[in-house]
């Protein structure tokens, strides 16, 4: 180096030096914050946008149940489903264990409202290591119709539930329609988790689907045709990944089928009542993501904005300009937390407990950072491997048979 070249640099250094704080800005809190705007114009654009109902598209629908165990307000979710305004439809329970007490609670429903096409399949024959797509294999070999609704038992949903999710498909190139969920909540950590999905996870999805990049389907239900999921090889093909509802949308997409997300928002009930499950449900998720959608996932750093605003906030020494990224990064995440969940998804619980919306991304921060570290995963005390193709590895069962078939949680 000359000493030309040696002066100049010396010389240029304190700019550089005082340009750090307006860079750590630019990566840390700039991002988050357009994150957080753009994510309350789709909110507003999805949920107050003009929806037209083709009102004369009623085809006969079988919703398939896959079941285990008791839920929160078990026979008044599925009570719901028999409750719908719709011509012609079935609905199909499964269960793999004769003694689960579930099965009492569907044979209720069936002696309350014997005008409903109402059957209960108990079988435990496995598919693979998804015990959930085995029972909905179980289920289809009992379905009348074309088009089949498949829903999580801890759902609860209207009357015009099956009329309106159901419209999309009267157009032949829409393959799988799939739903946002509201929360209904019990105690505080159940909360702590229903802000995260209200204000955080539902509000990706609804990004993804302003970018026209939804190529997922959500778990609590999926509409898809009959001949569509035979294209894509049945559930057969789903059996071994623990991201079996993404995989159906995902497969319908490769396949050359859209993937719609209705404006209908169902009720969807978290029965989280500890630190330990909130912990271990949350691992499963966000190791279920990473595999599938790795960048995306990774991409997730930007919109917790949160955590990033603080960091910058400390590496500025609580600068003028740290407090200003700082402040505005939370009035936008907050901002957004309101017209997703309390405004648009009409979550209570974000109306009460919004102030915990900063803990809720804490920990959610700190899960994702600890999803990179294993690919292990707990499910209702069955312990399971992850690989890296999001398939499912049994390694250990530690709890009675019908309680390590319940639906993911």
């Amino acid at each position: 180096m000359t000493f030309s070249q040696f002066l100049l640099l010396s010389l240029s250094f304190p700019t550089v030096v005082e340009a750090v704080p307006s860079i750590l800005f630019l990566v840390l809190c700039l991002p988050a914050i357009g994150y957080h705007i753009y994510a309350i114009y789709t909110s507003i654009t999805f949920f107050f946008g003009s929806t037209k109902v083709k009102t004369d598209f009623n085809p006969p629908v079988t919703i398939l149940k896959p079941i285990c165990g008791l839920d929160i307000d078990t026979y008044d979710n599925f009570a719901s489903f028999a409750r719908q305004d719709y011509p012609t439809y079935q609905i199909i329970f499964s269960v793999r264990d004769s003694k689960d007490p579930v099965i009492k609670v569907v044979k209720q429903i069936i002696r309350d409202y014997p005008w409903v096409d109402i059957e209960l399949v108990v079988n435990d024959r496995t598919l693979g290591s998804n015990l959930k797509v085995g029972n909905l294999s179980n289920a289809q070999t009992l379905a009348k119709y074309d088009i089949f609704m498949l829903a999580d038992s801890d759902v609860r949903v209207g009357s015009d539930y099956l009329r309106r999710v159901i419209q999309p498909l009267h157009k032949s190139e829409v393959g799988v329609v799939t739903c946002l969920y509201r929360p209904v909540t019990r105690g505080w950590v159940a909360n702590v988790e229903a802000l995260g999905i209200s204000t955080n996870y539902l509000a990706c999805v609804m990004v993804a689907n302003q970018l026209g990049s939804v190529q997922f389907a959500l778990g609590p239900t999926i509409a898809i045709r009959r001949t569509l999921l035979e294209k894509i090889g049945g559930f057969a093909a789903i059996s071994e990944h623990l991201a079996d509802d993404f995989q159906l949308g995902y497969l319908s997409a490769q396949a050359g089928y859209k993937v719609v997300l209705s404006d209908y928002v169902i009720d969807h009930l978290i029965s989280t009542i500890s630190l330990t499950d909130l912990f271990h449900r949350q691992v499963r998720w966000a190791c279920c993501t990473r595999v599938s959608r790795f960048w995306g996932y990774v991409g997730l750093i930007f919109s917790h904005g949160i955590v990033t605003s603080l960091l910058f906030l400390f590496l500025t020494g609580g600068s003028l300009l740290g407090w200003f990224g700082f402040g505005l990064t939370w009035i936008t995440r907050l901002s957004m937390a309101w017209i997703v969940g309390a405004i648009g998804l009409r979550d209570s619980s974000v109306k009460k407990f919004l102030w915990l919306v900063p803990l809720s991304d804490l920990i959610n921060f700190l899960i994702w950072l600890y999803s990179f570290s294993s690919n292990r995963i707990e499910w209702r005390g069955q312990k399971m491997l992850l690989t890296r193709e999001g398939k499912l590895v049994p390694l250990k069962v530690e709890v009675p048979a019908y309680s390590s078939s319940c639906t993911p949680r």
